[in-house]
């Protein structure tokens, strides 16, 4: 999965022009993505809330257009229902909630009416806050337990279970110990829960515990073993930045978790 920000605010940088942002999904395909993750509100740590509208704004555009070059799935990375509506409706198949639901529960049912596929990924409280509460007695368990809280809303408002991935959010409510936990346990988060996994660990600020105070764009080696790690323990789906290196990345990372056998 491709990522894609139409933001000013991006820990890993935004691209706001539309247009450059519609050449960026198109070289993520050719590069090797099997789906893009386009987000018009910065979901980093502190980072400010927007408007659904200007939420919409930043993101339709590219999104319309990128559906219209694109043979992959799109995918809208928003927590608000009014902006999900409007990006499936512009071709997005895929509504990426990093709040689970907990922001907006109404995004639920727009997914159901869409029969979309929706992505729910673990945090607490909005990104301004998140870091406040990455308090656990027990990890797993209590990242498991509030996914399939998650899960209950989902369905009860008419979303197929076949339809809903987890993402366990590495980084969100998550301290850098936790987000390495997170990481070494992934097989006992997807074992409960029983469906796809995403893992987005890509140039995140946990990875200056291993890599040094490097700013984002130099944390790509720190990624790519984040990544293999990821797929040697399950992950169906990684949300990367640097698409072109990520999918060597994964795919020697995928012929050794397969032992050679394709």
């Amino acid at each position: 999965m491709g990522i894609l920000n139409v933001t000013p605010d991006s820990f890993a940088g935004g691209i706001v022009e539309p247009s450059r942002a519609i050449e960026a999904a198109v070289r993520m395909e050719a590069e090797g993505a099997d789906l893009v993750d386009i987000g018009g509100e910065s979901t980093r740590p502190g980072a400010d809330a927007v408007s659904s509208d200007e939420e919409i704004a930043r993101a339709l555009p590219v999104v319309r257009a990128a559906a219209a070059r694109l043979r992959i799935p799109l995918s809208i990375d928003t927590r608000k229902s009014a902006v999900a509506e409007a990006a499936l409706d512009a071709g997005a198949v895929i509504v990426n909630d990093v709040s689970a639901l907990t922001h907006d529960p109404a995004l639920a049912r727009v997914v159901a009416g869409r029969a979309a596929a929706l992505i729910l990924m673990h945090s607490r409280g909005d990104p301004a806050s998140s870091g406040e509460r990455a308090v656990y007695k027990d990890l797993i368990s209590e990242i498991v337990g509030e996914l399939q809280d998650a899960m209950g809303v989902a369905t009860r408002a008419g979303v197929s279970t076949d339809r809903i991935l987890v993402d366990p959010g590495i980084g969100f409510a998550k301290r850098p110990s936790h987000s390495y936990g997170v990481l070494a346990r992934l097989p006992e988060i997807a074992a409960p829960l029983d469906r796809p996994l995403v893992v987005g660990p890509s140039r995140k600020s946990f990875l200056r515990e291993a890599a040094g105070d490097r700013p984002a764009s130099e944390r790509d080696w720190a990624t790519a073993a984040a990544v293999t790690t990821a797929v040697l323990f399950g992950a169906h789906i990684v949300r990367v930045h640097a698409v072109g290196e990520m999918v060597q990345v994964v795919r020697a990372a995928e012929a050794i978790r397969n032992g050679g056998h394709g």
